[in-house]
């Protein structure tokens, strides 16, 4: 939560009171233009032993229409270090994927890729949360290499990218195809094993269309490699094959 909420918190601890909320909401457009809001409830409780505070939850409520109602879940705040952040929760209900370490029930770590399934509802209100385990097989910079990505030619934009794609966010890349550099938008999608790439007007590419451009690219590269016209030449026999097989028939 940062400290967003810092000067409130002190507040309605220093009253006393035995459970208090802190309520906030405002805009959430993870760096791409939109409206969404998103309403965020901290729920705290005081210990019947000690003045110690706990925050047990957070309630969030995401409302991308106006006049409709918002999405809604509840996180829960683990003491093992694998809470899901604010911005993951708000990431996980645009439906896009998070990458964790988390911890099973014995206290043994794992990593996993996490994604709300908005069809299938938990007994407590929620919304289902699919597990992707390590074991799953999804490869996150393999799936980038699959495309003309430029900042993948740099170390640390390569790392900075992977680890902004893990928190779910929706990433801004420049591809590059045939020598021209284009804004693109992309994001992972563990589930299939892929990475969702989206128009700079945030509109979905498939993934057909865009392996399309990654060997658009390599074939101009391995072209470009052959000084001495030998690829026309063979482009020059293949079309005389053709001639030739015309005539025959």
């Amino acid at each position: 939560m940062g400290e967003t909420f810092e000067t409130e918190l002190k507040e309605k601890m220093q009253k006393g009171d035995k459970d208090f909320k802190i309520i906030h909401s405002g805009i959430m457009n993870n760096g791409v233009p939109n409206n969404d809001t998103l309403t965020v409830e901290l729920n705290f409780k005081k210990s019947d032993q000690s003045d110690i505070y706990f925050f047990n939850s957070y309630n969030v409520n995401l409302q991308k229409e106006e006049n409709k109602p918002g999405l809604e879940q509840t996180f829960y705040i683990n003491n093992d270090g694998t809470s899901i952040t604010l911005k993951e929760a708000y990431n996980l209900m645009e439906g896009r994927s998070v990458n964790k370490d988390l911890k099973t029930k014995e206290g043994e770590s794992y990593n996993a890729w996490l994604k709300m399934d908005f069809k299938e509802s938990e007994s407590n209100g929620n919304f289902k949360i699919n597990h992707f385990h390590q074991n799953y097989g999804y490869d996150l910079e393999a799936s980038l290499e699959k495309h003309s990505i430029k900042e993948l030619q740099t170390p640390n934009y390569k790392e900075n990218l992977m680890s902004s794609l893990k928190k779910g966010n929706l990433q801004s890349v420049t591809f590059v195809v045939n020598g021209v550099e284009t804004k693109m938008f992309v994001e992972a999608n563990p589930q299939f094993k892929t990475l969702n790439v989206y128009e700079g007007s945030l509109q979905r590419i498939n993934h057909r269309e865009s392996k399309q451009q990654k060997q658009s690219e390599s074939k101009d590269k391995n072209v470009s490699k052959d000084s001495d016209g030998e690829p026309a030449q063979k482009e020059q026999n293949s079309t005389a094959r053709k001639r030739k097989v015309g005539k025959s028939v």
